[in-house]
């Protein structure tokens, strides 16, 4: 009896294009849904002259699966996976692996990896970026959660990723439990704030500038050849050519409300929890959030008003000044989410590899560009690097941007168009680099009103004061903390 290398359940589009992906790397593949159509479906359409294993029970499914049973789960995030796993367990034996490559939230992941090792059953939490084609041809895999299962998926996973140039996988092992799934998060929050920023850029073209949809896709087409170079801007210079079939623009027939699944909101409040400012990713969720909320946004049109738009400058120039804005804004975006993921790595002991993480965001992922190699570069150079614009190339090209960035986003403000990625990462540039900043007004304030304590420039750290600001306080203070 032929016995599959690794076991996928889940067989939509990414399920299905993952196992296809397997099969063209030799490896053989038992698949199971919980829609048994779904796999003779699948085995009579994409997957028919493949060496595909359909399954139409659990209990056949797991019998035709080699020792160590890999057991991968593609269902939705939730309770699918928990229930997926409860049917498995009593069919799997010590040492077998159960890997789910949904985009899960870590906690879920920490929890399933602390149950399933008291069971001797080893778990795998992986992100997997790319879509339906980087799942096809090569994506962006980052596992994380029980070590002692890497060696058993790590060649199967490596095969099917992305490679970089030097043929290096977009895959490696990220860290225990849920650090796998973290690191997806981060890359999904970093993702939002990629693709709010290149929505500013263009509706600062369209409007402030009066820019044509070509002109704009002829733009998108040239910064994609330079340090702009990615994924995301080349597919955006495609949507601006492409017509509907009566021959107008599609772009311009798509409703201004903008969806989500969730990762780019967990990043801003796991950012919250941590105390680490990833303002720009906030920003655009909030963003999205306000786009949902379109009917209000028509009705205040007609009430609101704002400035005429009305632009005198130099119309290149300007252009260049966005292009230098949006440049020095993903720089920030991903200084934050470094900065996001080097505390998490220190609060949950997850030793990251930061360099490696942007070796896997190189290629296959949504958000692979250029711009990461230079990431990995900084990391390799200084493994301890704590924040991404203090490194000798992103502080150089951040000075050479900031004229062009400050002048975007004055002028933006002045023309009364959104920009709050553009805005929030010059707000954080310039906090960041603010030897002081004015929260010493702000714990006078809090210890004025509530007895909350300050500390003083002319004591050590870690002293807390508090003061009788109106006389009638006393003496009592509550107690300090900082999150």
């Amino acid at each position: 009896m032929t016995q599959a290398d690794i076991g996928l359940i889940g067989l939509a589009v990414m399920g299905q294009n993952l196992v296809l992906n397997m099969d063209d790397h030799g490896y053989t593949v038992a698949v199971f849904n919980r829609t048994v159509s779904k796999v003779d479906d699948f085995l009579e359409g994409p997957a028919k002259g493949t060496k595909v294993i359909g399954c139409h029970t659990l209990n056949e499914f797991v019998q035709k699966l080699k020792h160590p049973r890999r057991v991968m789960l593609m269902v939705k995030a939730g309770d699918p996976v928990d229930e997926f796993i409860q049917h498995l367990e009593p069919l799997l034996e010590k040492g077998d692996i159960i890997i789910d490559g949904g985009n899960s939230h870590f906690p879920d992941t920490n929890r399933r990896c602390q149950a399933l090792k008291s069971k001797g059953i080893y778990f795998i939490g992986t992100g997997i970026s790319g879509g339906e084609e980087g799942a096809r041809h090569g994506p962006s895999i980052m596992p994380g959660g029980h070590p002692e299962a890497w060696p058993h998926v790590k060649k199967i996973f490596q095969d099917i990723a992305a490679k970089v140039e030097t043929g290096e996988p977009c895959c490696d092992w990220v860290g225990d439990e849920g650090a796998g799934h973290y690191v997806k998060m981060v890359h999904n929050g970093i993702e939002y704030g990629d693709i709010q920023l290149i929505c500013e850029a263009y509706s600062l073209m369209k409007n402030v500038l009066g820019l044509s949809s070509e002109e704009i896709a002829d733009t998108f087409t040239e910064w994609n050849t330079r340090e702009l170079d990615s994924y995301l801007i080349e597919i955006a210079s495609h949507i601006f050519r492409t017509e509907d079939e009566d021959g107008i623009l599609l772009l311009d027939k798509i409703l201004d409300v903008a969806g989500q699944k969730g990762t780019g909101k967990w990043t801003a409040i796991n950012s919250v929890e941590m105390g680490i400012p990833v303002t720009l990713i906030g920003e655009a969720v909030f963003a999205r959030c306000l786009s949902a909320l379109k009917e209000e946004r028509v009705a205040a049109s007609k009430i609101l008003s704002g400035p005429q738009i009305n632009f005198t400058g130099d119309k290149k120039a300007f252009l260049k000044d966005i292009f230098h804005a949006l440049y020095a804004s993903k720089m920030v975006s991903y200084a934050q989410g470094y900065l996001l993921m080097r505390e998490a790595s220190r609060d949950y002991t997850w030793h990251l590899n930061y360099g490696g993480i942007a070796l896997m965001w190189r290629g296959g992922c949504i958000i692979r560009s250029i711009f990461l190699g230079k990431i990995k570069e900084a990391y390799d150079k200084h493994p301890d690097l704590y924040n991404l614009l203090l490194d000798d190339f992103f502080h150089g090209e951040i000075q050479k941007s900031q004229n062009g960035w400050r002048n975007v986003v004055a002028t933006a403000a002045m023309q009364g168009i959104p920009t709050p990625c553009f805005s929030t990462a010059l707000s954080f540039y310039d906090g960041y680099r603010s030897e002081r900043l004015p929260a010493n007004l702000l714990q006078a304030l809090r210890d004025y009103f509530g007895a909350h304590t300050y500390e003083r420039i002319d004591k050590p750290r870690g002293e807390f004061f508090h003061t009788n600001w109106t006389g009638t306080g006393g003496k009592v203070s509550a107690s300090s903390y900082s999150i």
